[in-house]
């Protein structure tokens, strides 16, 4: 009977042995496909990032060998020298300074107080400077240099010329003669 409980008891060992090494091998085949998943996912994923952050193409190999080889230990090290910006990142970036760029060179600021000011301002609101006038014929601001509106031509110099650079200064205005005309001085 002894003998019989030790062949039965040996059997069933066996039996409880054979079960436990194969769920022992089961599990081990689990975590082996786990990390070979892993580490190709680790790959593929280091290759997108680094492909996004630059267009060196010796770079892009060479940090993905490092996390080929190193796996987990080479993803440390690459994310620790991986440049900081993505190529989007930087694109984004150059725009917004160039956009401020262009704001800055465009903005208009009084000659005499230097606030800012916009184009159809006829005077400072910041200390009254006259900016710009009104056209009497059309009404739209002209500059205060001009002598005439480039919209309706309208002459915008009241009674003489004046002098243009250059030019010698025209003596009297309309209905008074020059000096030196013929017919002589009226007086």
């Amino acid at each position: 009977m002894i003998v019989e409980s030790f062949v039965a008891f040996g059997a069933t060992s066996n039996g409880l042995f054979d079960t436990l090494s194969k769920l022992l091998g089961l599990s081990i085949g689990f975590i082996v496909a786990f990390l070979v998943i892993f580490w190709i996912s680790l790959i593929i994923w280091t290759f997108r990032d680094i492909r996004a952050r630059t267009q060196d193409f010796t770079l892009q190999i060479a940090a993905t060998l490092l996390v080929a080889v190193f796996f987990i230990g080479g993803l440390f090290i690459y994310l620790i020298l991986r440049p900081r910006q993505t190529l989007a990142e930087i694109y984004e970036r150059q725009l917004e300074e160039e956009s401020l760029l262009a704001e800055m060179t465009e903005r208009q600021t009084c000659n005499n107080c230097h606030a800012r000011i916009e184009s159809d301002f006829q005077i400072c609101p910041s200390c009254g400077q006259k900016l710009k006038r009104p056209c009497p014929k059309c009404e739209r601001l002209l500059e205060l240099r001009w002598a005439f509106c480039p919209y309706c031509a309208t002459n915008l110099a009241p009674g003489p010329m004046q002098a243009m650079p250059g030019m010698p200064a025209m003596q009297g205005g309309p209905g008074v003669p020059m000096s030196g005309q013929i017919g002589g001085n009226r007086y």
